[in-house]
């Protein structure tokens, strides 16, 4: 049995880093899809930890990242290849997952 406070990679208000670019694949409703998330080294705030339902072991975290004026933007579900805890550490590999479970 997993409990609610599993461990995840980043827990809900650590602050992460973009470790690409990150564009909207169309399901930020308030966006164009195709438009820009989040450029590369763009610091952010963990809201949420969950994980893929069909993929248990694929970790999802919703992310609010900040703009040019250093205002949140709206939560983006990132996988854990997405995000770093370093603003200039590369990304390893991205990967598209459906089905999101987000847990608190």
């Amino acid at each position: 049995m997993v409990s609610a406070m599993e461990d995840f990679t980043y827990r809900p208000g650590e602050v992460v880093y973009a470790a690409e670019t990150l564009f909207n694949d169309g399901s930020i409703p308030d966006l164009a899809e195709g438009e820009l998330v989040a450029e590369a080294g763009a610091r952010g705030v963990v809201v949420k930890s969950g994980h893929v339902e069909a993929m248990p072991e694929v970790e999802v975290f919703l992310v609010r990242f900040e703009n040019a004026e250093l205002v949140l933007g709206p939560p983006v579900g990132c996988l854990a290849e997405e995000l770093t805890q370093s603003a200039t550490q590369p990304a390893t590999q991205s990967a598209e997952a459906g089905g999101v479970v987000i847990t608190q």
